[in-house]
């Protein structure tokens, strides 16, 4: 008897602090000191890039891995896609139609040298976390009378982050030789790096909306994604204004 009350009593506490860890989390983004670092290379990772010749697999795996854990402006959107989906079905559906989308243009965008601007693309990736987060407190059936198709939805936004992986390669000195392979490598990292990102939030979830301060806490959680959102935008559109100056 008292084993079982101290489990619920545990589960009770971890619970509360999954849903705060969020809230924490969340709240760090917004003080976060550079946007930029969201999805950037740079240092080691970046001459390693620069030196690699012929095929290289797993490191270029691991580089991929890295870079998704890492990047918060994906990671608030998955998490935003997922906020509201209490089906593991629905989740792999949702999660699926993004990794097929930002697949399609991240090696489309290198292997083709498709040329986009890295800073409107970060602020459509930014736009991607208000949207979700504003679908998720239920904006455009209050605001416009209307509900957009989510897959279609994470699908598009999905390209679009894939272009902003892109970008972020582009800017590298990336040898042709070998190319697809580590490219190929790069893009199965970002899924093996989704996955465990994707499971750490699964679990959160699940814990969380056990937990009273679910509803009490999911509307100011998304309030803080919005609000990250818009400072992504915000600062994507004052560097790509502040280069066209230069």
């Amino acid at each position: 008897m008292g084993d079982g009350a101290g489990a619920e009593h545990s589960g009770h506490y971890f619970r509360r602090f999954a849903g705060l860890a969020f809230v924490a989390f969340a709240t760090l983004l917004l003080y976060a000191p550079s946007p930029a670092l969201a999805h950037g290379i740079g240092g080691r990772d970046a001459a390693f890039v620069a030196a690699t010749k012929g095929p290289d697999l797993l490191p270029f795996m691991y580089l991929g891995a890295k870079h998704m854990v890492t990047g918060y402006d994906h990671l608030l959107f998955i998490f935003g896609v997922i906020f509201f989906l209490y089906r593991l079905r629905d989740v792999l559906i949702y999660v699926t139609l993004f990794s097929i989308g930002h697949s399609i243009t991240l090696l489309a965008g290198v292997l083709l040298k498709i040329d986009v601007n890295p800073y409107l693309v970060d602020a459509i990736i930014g736009l991607s976390v208000a949207y979700k987060a504003f679908d998720n407190l239920g904006g455009f059936k209050s605001v416009f009378g209307v509900q957009p198709n989510n897959k279609i939805a994470v699908a598009g936004f999905g390209l679009i982050h894939g272009f902003g992986l892109a970008t972020k390669l582009q800017s590298l000195r990336l040898n042709g030789d070998g190319l697809v392979a580590n490219m190929v490598g790069f893009n199965i990292g970002v899924e093996i790096g989704q996955l465990i990102a994707l499971a750490i939030f699964l679990v959160i979830m699940v814990s969380w909306r056990r937990s009273a301060s679910f509803e009490r806490y999911a509307v100011a959680a998304n309030a803080l994604i919005l609000m990250a959102g818009f400072m992504l935008i915000e600062y994507q559109l004052a560097g790509y204004f502040g280069a066209g100056k230069v």
